[in-house]
């Protein structure tokens, strides 16, 4: 088994760059979506290939080190939002092309008038001690 990272970003995909934010959807629509979230969750449960998964507020701070005393915190620089991380999901599956299937299944969520989003996830394998064949033919097949 290897743990992927599916991350999900607040950005317009080709097929919704026309299309209604989620901050406009309907309270039926945004439960729509919820509910396809929790089933998905819910079949990964089943099939134990769900690990963990977290929403994120598209707020946050900016910390580092900045030698002794109090790290400087600051509200930026913040990545464009198209780039910010709405939340992940952690999979544990048995391949690489597994976790391909399930990302592109995630992808079709329902949005706006029930549509599928069609949004790009981003898939990243965990890293583990000494990285499988497998692993780093996925990685080389992602830099191609």
């Amino acid at each position: 088994m290897a743990k992927y990272l599916m991350l999900k970003h607040y950005r317009h995909t080709p097929a919704t760059e026309d299309g209604v934010p989620m901050t406009q959807w309907t309270p039926d629509e945004v439960s729509a979506h919820m509910q396809f979230m929790n089933d998905f969750a819910a079949r990964l449960q089943e099939s134990g290939e769900f690990v963990d998964s977290q929403a994120v507020s598209p707020e946050g701070t900016f910390v580092r080190y900045d030698g002794e005393g109090r790290p400087p915190v600051t509200d930026g620089p913040f990545a464009e939002t198209k780039d910010l991380i709405a939340g992940w999901i952690v999979i544990d599956v048995d391949s690489y092309d597994r976790a391909v299937e399930v990302a592109g299944e995630l992808s079709g969520a329902p949005g706006a008038g029930g549509e599928p989003i069609h949004e790009w996830l981003e898939l990243r394998p965990f890293l583990t001690d000494q990285p499988t064949t497998e692993e780093w033919d996925a990685i080389r097949r992602v830099q191609q």
